[in-house]
């Protein structure tokens, strides 16, 4: 296989052949550990970046941290990648605006210079919440507040370093029966067995995308030459109270203990993605609703 020189990309480099060399930036995080399982499975080979301190899959996983664009660099001409998936992210200041925007930025000029097609992971919190209709990739981001605010920025610093990335924003990304937990679904769970307190927003409306579904379809994504945002979501729009109702049911748990309420202002509220795009780009991919996931509901939506 040839390294184009100077950040020409050349996605064919990763369906010409069986085995690609895939880096996946943040394999220590939910998503990226999930990735790197698939990936793996298909028969790629893979190498994965963690914290400092902080597992990751495989026996190969580089300690990486994003905001070192020295760093970034000298992994990226030592692992020689064909593909990187960025899915490393940070939600809580002071460190958001460094990982989501700086650090976005850099493993972008990285991959551009070492000729590999890029893949990053962003978020429906890019936008404001408050369209009626379902948001295409050519809405404008309204970020609401300040972590929507880094993913858009990281969105914008990505696009410039790396004119032919593709932008991966999805939703409320959990496991369900077959896939490993979600920080979502402990949280819920936790709620309805009475060991949290806290109340589920009834008005305020995602698209959420089961783990698995969504690696095996950024690896899809991977082998197209599709630059700029995509919405790589599940089909069925859920509100975040609905959303913990299945998960506590399929798990047995006590619904009515889970209580609903108002979206607070400072929220976005009505998230719901197009996935119009990736429907028709990535005919083979599976992107589940909740419903297909949990089983036939017992719940009735919030809307």
């Amino acid at each position: 296989m040839s390294y184009p020189e100077g950040g020409a990309v050349n996605p064919a480099r990763f369906y010409d052949s069986p085995m690609a060399r895939i880096l996946v930036v943040g394999a220590s995080g939910y998503v990226g550990r999930e990735l790197c399982r698939v990936a793996t499975a298909a028969g790629h080979d893979v190498v994965g970046t963690r914290l400092r301190g902080t597992p990751a899959p495989g026996d190969d996983a580089r300690v990486l941290d994003v905001t070192d664009a020295a760093a970034v660099r000298a992994l990226m001409a030592a692992v020689r990648p064909d593909v990187v998936v960025n899915t490393a992210y940070m939600q809580d200041p002071p460190h958001a605006r460094p990982v989501n925007v700086g650090g976005a930025g850099h493993v972008a000029a990285a991959a551009a210079t070492a000729g590999a097609r890029l893949v990053h992971v962003s978020s429906d919190v890019v936008f404001g919440g408050t369209s009626a209709d379902p948001l295409r990739e050519d809405a404008v981001p309204s970020p609401v507040h300040d972590y929507g605010r880094t993913k858009a920025d990281g969105e914008r610093a990505v696009a410039a370093a790396h004119p032919g990335a593709a932008i991966v924003r999805t939703s409320l990304v959990y496991g369900g029966p077959d896939g490993p937990a979600s920080r979502h679904e402990r949280v819920a769970l936790e709620a309805a067995r009475g060991e949290r307190d806290m109340a589920f927003f009834s008005d305020e409306l995602r698209c959420p995308a089961q783990v698995t579904d969504l690696a095996a379809a950024m690896l899809a994504l991977a082998a197209t030459g599709h630059a700029g945002p995509i919405h790589l979501v599940g089909w069925e729009v859920v509100s975040r109270h609905a959303f913990a109702v299945a998960i506590a049911q399929n798990a047995g748990a006590d619904v009515t203990t889970l209580r609903a309420a108002p979206c607070p202002p400072g929220r976005p509220a009505a998230l719901v993605l197009d996935g119009t795009l990736a429907r028709r780009l990535l005919p083979s991919a599976r992107l589940r609703g909740v419903s297909d996931v949990f089983g036939p509901a017992g719940y009735e939506n919030d809307e």
